[in-house]
């Protein structure tokens, strides 16, 4: 565990945050699908490195530890190499994240995916069969990533894929993000609100890719600054205008005094003292990621907060909601609750030093509690989460004036 501290309310620094890591794995898949294309500023996060490795794998049986995204991704890449057989496993956690969705919307278009224990989780036996129906339904208000996958299958697809929605669609922007990534390797995506249609990739030449960095992993930065007194705080590389769903994080923090400037592909971030509103309450259905850096900074603040739309947190690397309940309790805040899709805090604690934080092996859980020590000092069990989706973490803390013991 690491006990974290800083002297004084006031941030100095410059970060470089590697790439994202949705845009990174779906790049990734793209090529597999596709033919060679150089990627620059790939993510170094595990997730990214569990994707390149398990697409180069030679082996039958390929265990993805917790990296939803590659089980998602690549239930439908192996599905469709002709004659290959393989077994995509994982953690005791991904065994219990459920993946019936879309290995029926695959067996629907002709896959021969089967269940290896427990119908409707991993691990799954993936028969490679060449995928030439045109047409699946799927409920889309699950995992956004069901509909991404499928998207990048289409491209290979003869004659396209018509992907048809049974439900409201769950995190638009990352079908959005896919859309676009699908459209600059020279494909063609049509996102309605009911329906999706890709078009087969006909180009052989891809034009070489760069990943923008991941704006979830600079959401902590937006919550350390609003958390300061002063600030001035750079982070590389963004683009003013993102594909990243998580760039709304730009606005949602104007409320919380943190001004934000992009020059030459760098955000610069600036803290403004102003008056904090008393209460905030958002829908983060698009951008459930952002949920537990909102709310410990509301917590910081002595906001009351109010989030709503987060029914896929339950199926993360832990039941977020919950988790976020547990550790929040431990501030004694006057009422922390939970429903299946929203939580609220209302909001009197004193923020007391020392507390241990659990991450319950869900990384966002150790980097959204871990600006609370511009406060008071934390303590965060197993913090070596952080390397799923941002292996740096703790040196880029340090770099800017934090202090991390290891106890």
């Amino acid at each position: 565990m690491y006990q974290i501290s800083k002297e004084g309310k006031n941030l100095q620094g410059n970060i470089n945050i590697s790439g994202s890591k949705s845009e990174s794995n779906r790049l990734l898949t793209l090529r597999a699908y596709t033919s060679f294309f150089n990627i620059t500023n790939l993510s170094d996060s595990d997730d990214t490195n569990t994707m390149i490795s398990s697409l180069k794998s030679g082996n039958e049986e390929i265990n993805i530890g917790h990296a939803g995204t590659a089980m998602r991704f690549l239930a439908s890449y192996y599905s469709s190499i002709l004659n290959s057989s393989k077994i995509l496993t994982g953690s005791t956690r991904m065994k219990e994240r459920p993946i019936l969705v879309l290995v029926e919307a695959l067996n629907n278009l002709g896959a021969d995916i089967e269940y290896i224990d427990k119908k409707g989780y991993p691990p799954i036996r993936l028969n490679g069969k060449l995928i030439s129906k045109n047409i699946v339904t799927l409920p889309a208000n699950v995992s956004s990533q069901y509909v991404s996958s499928l998207m990048m299958l289409g491209v290979t697809i003869n004659k396209g894929l018509k992907i048809k929605f049974s439900t409201k669609i769950t995190s638009l922007p990352y079908i959005h993000m896919t859309k676009k990534i699908i459209e600059r390797i020279g494909g063609n995506v049509d996102v309605k609100p009911d329906e999706v249609i890709v078009k087969q990739l006909v180009s052989n030449k891809i034009p070489d890719q760069i990943v923008e960095s991941d704006w979830s992993s600079a959401s902590y930065f937006f919550s350390l600054v609003a958390l300061s007194d002063t600030s001035d705080i750079t982070l590389s590389s963004f683009f003013n205008k993102s594909i990243q769903g998580d760039s709304r994080i730009v606005e949602i923090y104007k409320q919380f005094g943190v001004e934000t400037n992009f020059i030459n592909n760098k955000i610069y971030l600036k803290k403004n003292n102003i008056d904090l509103p008393d209460s905030i309450s958002l829908n983060l259905r698009d951008n459930p990621d952002l949920a537990q850096t909102i709310i410990v900074t509301c917590l910081g603040l002595g906001v009351d907060c109010k989030l709503e739309g987060l029914h896929t947190l339950k199926l993360k690397e832990t039941d977020r909601l919950l988790a976020l309940k547990r550790e929040i309790e431990k501030f004694e805040v006057d009422t922390i609750a939970v429903s299946d899709q929203s939580i609220t805090l209302i909001n009197n604690s004193k923020l007391k030093s020392g507390v241990i934080i659990n991450t319950y092996d869900d990384h966002r859980m150790a980097m959204s509690f871990a600006p609370l020590s511009m406060i008071n000092p934390i303590i965060i069990n197993n913090p070596e989460v952080v390397s799923k989706s941002y292996l740096n973490f703790w040196n880029d803390l340090e770099s800017i004036g934090f202090k991390i013991f290891q106890k």
